[in-house]
């Protein structure tokens, strides 16, 4: 006897499949777990959803990750990263969860004895239920299925009742319903909207940051609440030839001077570059921007200033940034979100730092090009194509939980696209939405600092002359939702963030 069900295949969207709904959203078939059948002969799609709240609980999740692959399950999207007060049993430490969409060939009950496994090898014992764990590994959802047991029930039975399941649950969807399986998901929450209307009933988005859960980002051993307040990113050019400062800092000591200068104003990160991205710059090795990157980033690191600081390098070589890492930086900002080392993406993975992705066509000696500046819709374009890179990035083993865009103000865009970005930044978030919502509640740097657009608009030909152009440019990008900004002058960028962020907790308190 088949133990679990296939529903009847659907089209996209929530019409046809809500209709549906109250004929298969209740029933399902019911056997011993001793005499089940796995009736599946093709690779399903499934839904994990995975807490911690023993131990050091990243490690917990990059270790379950690990085995989850190894035992056979291929993991394709990662939710946001949630640290969540715990439920029912109050008296525990806070829990770490998140979800992941992944395809496997074991059948429901193979796949159960996998995930027990990995709990077992993990640490995992009896213990009292919705207690202290190391990790916990629970099947949300199988294919297109529903299964009754005695040992297991798909979709989780308590699923609809926890905001800390529903929310990453909901990361692994796009706002567009992308194929059937994904319009089935919906179909179980027997609501006429589904999952959205599923999450919307629990207080949807209204609850990050309330009831004891919120987004973060795992970065240099803390869990970073992006939300709190805008963070300020001073820029360190170690380049003889950058469009702002380029030889100003070549040496140690004046790097060292210019840190000291940005974390006395403010500065949250330092981001080291020791190679040039102005437009039509020569591209140098690996080895000769390591040469110019290392004794400063170990200068740097040294400082007494920098503890509690967090430093960036700018590199888009893997060989770069898995050294820069190794001696100590916390972030990885690359212009070229992996297309232009093809090793990138397994390296950062490796590496298990935050990766700030950008948007650019091409390189920097192309990126200006007439054919690198053709948008029929500059934000719309940008969302997709930064998108497909970090969905690239993702199957490398890149979390969502440790990535940051960036829509790459000055790169691959003239001045009115600057403008248009600049505008319509929201529109960028709901773009990438339609596809993956984890990636469109990612952290957004947004990088206008003494770019050229604003030297055209303001008639400053030099490029330390558009300092006030940029605070106008940052104040923008704060009111619309860019969460860090990346400036040369950080002391009165600064004041702007202050001040955009007051008005935003004011918007907020009163709304």
């Amino acid at each position: 006897m088949n133990i679990f069900k296939q529903l009847l295949p659907s089209k996209y969207g929530l019409n046809g499949v809500t209709k549906r709904c109250k004929v298969s959203c209740f029933s399902s078939l019911q056997s011993s777990a001793n005499a089940r059948v796995e009736v599946h002969s093709q690779e399903q799609e499934v839904v994990i959803a995975i807490g911690s709240n023993v131990g050091d609980r990243l490690h917990n999740f990059n270790e379950a990750l690990r085995l989850m692959k190894r035992s056979g399950i291929d993991i394709v999207r990662h939710g946001c990263l949630y640290e969540t007060a715990p439920a029912y049993v109050t008296d525990q430490p806070h829990f770490l969860n998140s979800a992941v969409r992944a395809f496997t060939k074991l059948g429901p009950h193979e796949l159960l004895g996998a995930l027990k496994k990995i709990e077992k090898d993990m640490g995992r014992t009896g213990g009292i239920r919705y207690g202290p764990r190391p990790i916990d590994l629970d099947i949300l959802f199988y294919g297109n299925f529903r299964v009754n047991s005695d040992v297991l029930t798909i979709p989780h039975e308590r699923i609809w009742e926890r905001p800390f399941v529903i929310a990453p649950l909901m990361d692994l969807l796009g706002l567009a319903i992308e194929n059937d399986t994904v319009a089935y998901w919906h179909s179980f929450s027997c609501h006429s909207n589904g999952l959205f209307e599923s999450w919307e009933k629990l207080g949807g988005d209204s609850v990050i940051g309330n009831e004891g859960m919120k987004r973060v980002l795992p970065i240099n051993n803390s869990l970073w609440d992006w939300s709190q307040k805008t963070s300020v990113m001073g820029i360190l050019n170690l380049t003889p030839d950058s469009f702002s400062d380029g030889g100003k800092f070549q040496s140690i000591k004046d790097a060292v001077s210019q840190v000291r200068l940005m974390i006395s104003e403010g500065a949250d990160m330092i981001d080291i570059g020791a190679q040039s991205t102005r437009p039509m710059a020569s591209r140098i090795s690996p080895e000769e921007e390591m040469d110019r990157l290392i004794p400063v980033l170990e200068a740097i690191l040294e400082l007494p200033e920098v503890e509690g600081k967090l430093v960036s390098v700018d590199t888009f070589y893997s060989k770069v940034a898995s050294e820069a890492v190794s001696r100590g930086a916390h972030i990885v900002n690359d212009i070229s979100s992996g297309q232009l080392d093809s090793d990138m993406f397994r390296v950062v993975a490796d590496l298990g730092v935050p990766y700030i992705a950008m948007h650019m066509r091409g390189d920097p000696s192309t990126m200006q090009s007439s054919v690198n500046l053709q948008y029929d819709n500059v934000c719309k374009q940008v969302a997709t194509e930064l998108y497909f890179r970090l969905r690239d990035a993702e199957l490398s083993g890149i979390p969502a939980w440790r990535i940051i865009i960036d829509p790459g103000i000055g790169f691959s865009k003239n001045t009115e696209q600057n403008l248009d970005i600049l505008l319509e930044l929201p529109n960028i978030r709901t773009e990438i939405a339609k596809k993956s919502l984890a990636l469109s509640h990612a952290p957004l740097l947004l990088g206008p600092s003494r770019k050229k657009f604003l030297g055209e608009i303001c008639s400053r030909p030099a490029a330390d002359e558009r300092d006030p152009a940029t605070v106008a440019s940052v104040a923008a990008g704060v009111l619309a939702g860019a969460n860090i900004v990346r400036v040369h002058n950080v002391r009165d960028n600064l004041d702007a963030v202050k001040l955009c962020d007051a008005m935003l907790r004011r918007k907020r308190s009163v709304a």
